[in-house]
Order: structure tokens, then C-alpha cells, then sequence
């Protein structure tokens, strides 16, 4: 796995210790990955409480080796608070990091998986499947986050981002349970986020698709 990829997995404690100490040693010579570090370092402080029981609090200023060691000491610790499942993975997926939160019924989203960006949204009339991506320009791409509603599961989905010249980017896959997400009996969204290659400027749209399968929504940017 690229070094650049673990970010957002080594920021939220998910990296096994062979992992870990590899994305380390590339760390303290990487501004890049530093940068974008410290970008979901404020994620995972807001997730504080949320997570591990027991978890120490994120200190983002901490000098690597610390941040490294409360990183370590979060990821032995793997209990969920009832109330808020968060889980993380990282995607080989065109340069980007998936993230994803379900959240209990009527809670509100963390501000870090709706960042203030390019929205645009979609509804398709055959599935009845709602799609909204915020997309903000990146150094090495685009990111995007999804908030899907109205699909049902079981189903393994992947985001789509297909370019103006038509190359075709997975950003980010999923897998949807039973009963779906913003269905009855599970009324909460699904919310990740992932990234593409394709520059901002070069997209066309985003088409959330069942693996070898139809097309659930295509959401034109």
C-alpha cells in the first residue's frame, strides 16, 4: 500500500504495527504526508468520545514520535461506543482515503465528513436512490465526499468518478447491509469519503454503481 495512502488510516488508528512503523520512517521526511496529516488529526479529534473506549484525546500539535505512540495506543484499543459506530479504510483507489460514519438516529454528521466544497446532487426516478458529492480541489486530485440515501442491501458499491475525455475512477467502495441506508428501519445516511485523481476541473460526473451491476444514481458536476 503507497505510503500517501495510509494517511487517513495511521491519523485514525487503524494500521497494524508492522504498517505503522513503515508509514512512520516515510512520514519524517514527507511534508506532503505531514500536511495531510494534520488535515485528519482534526478529524479524529472530533471523533474523540466517540470511538475506542477509553481513548486518549488527539493532540495534533504533538511532535511526530508522540503522535505516533497515542496513534499506537489507540489502535490496541478497538471497543466502540454504543451510541456511534465510526470506521475507516484505506482505499486503493485512485489516490484516495475513504472514511465512512453511520450515525445514530438523529445525529448530526461531524463537520469533517461535510466539508465546505462544490455540492451537487442527483435523484434517479428508477431507483429512487438520492446522491449528493462535495468535491474540494486537492494537490493530487479531487476530494470527494458522498451522502447517499434510499439504497437498499445487501450490496457492494463503488462511486464512480468518470472524467470529460470519459476515463472511468473508483473514489470509493462501500458495502451497503441489510436493511440499506436512509431506508425504513435505518434512516441514517451513509456518509464517506474518498478521492479521485481527476482534477476538479476535469470532471463530469460521479455514478454510484452496484459492483457488476446497474447504475443506482449519476450525479452530473
Amino acid at each position: 500500500m503507497s505510503e500517501h495512502i495510509e494517511v487517513g488510516a495511521y491519523a485514525l488508528g487503524l494500521l497494524d504495527e508492522t504498517d505503522t512503523r513503515e508509514f512512520e520512517t516515510h512520514l519524517a521526511s514527507c511534508p506532503a504526508c505531514q500536511a495531510e496529516l494534520a488535515e485528519f488529526s482534526s478529524m479524529a479529534e472530533l471523533l474523540t468520545g466517540v470511538g475506542p473506549v477509553d481513548a486518549e484525546p488527539v493532540v495534533t500539535e504533538a511532535p511526530v514520535a508522540d503522535l505516533a505512540r497515542k496513534r499506537a495506543e489507540v489502535a490496541r484499543r478497538r471497543r466502540w461506543a454504543p451510541l456511534v459506530a465510526v470506521a475507516a479504510s484505506a482505499a486503493l483507489l485512485g489516490g484516495g482515503i475513504a472514511a465512512g460514519v453511520e450515525l445514530a438516529p438523529g445525529a448530526q454528521p461531524p463537520a469533517a465528513i461535510t466539508p465546505v466544497g462544490q455540492r451537487h446532487s442527483a435523484t434517479d426516478p428508477g431507483t429512487g436512490v438520492t446522491g449528493i458529492v462535495t468535491l474540494v480541489a486537492k494537490g493530487w486530485g479531487t476530494q470527494v465526499s458522498l451522502d447517499l440515501a434510499n439504497v437498499r442491501g445487501p450490496l457492494e458499491c463503488e462511486l464512480i468518478a468518470v472524467s470529460k475525455t470519459g476515463a472511468r475512477r473508483v473514489a470509493i467502495s462501500w458495502t451497503v447491509v441489510a436493511p440499506g441506508d436512509g431506508v425504513p428501519g435505518h434512516p441514517a445516511h451513509l456518509l464517506v469519503q474518498g478521492g479521485t485523481s481527476i482534477p476538479l476541473s476535469g470532471l463530469s460526473r460521479f455514478d454510484v454503481v452496484v459492483v457488476n451491476g446497474p447504475t443506482l444514481v449519476s450525479i452530473p458536476v
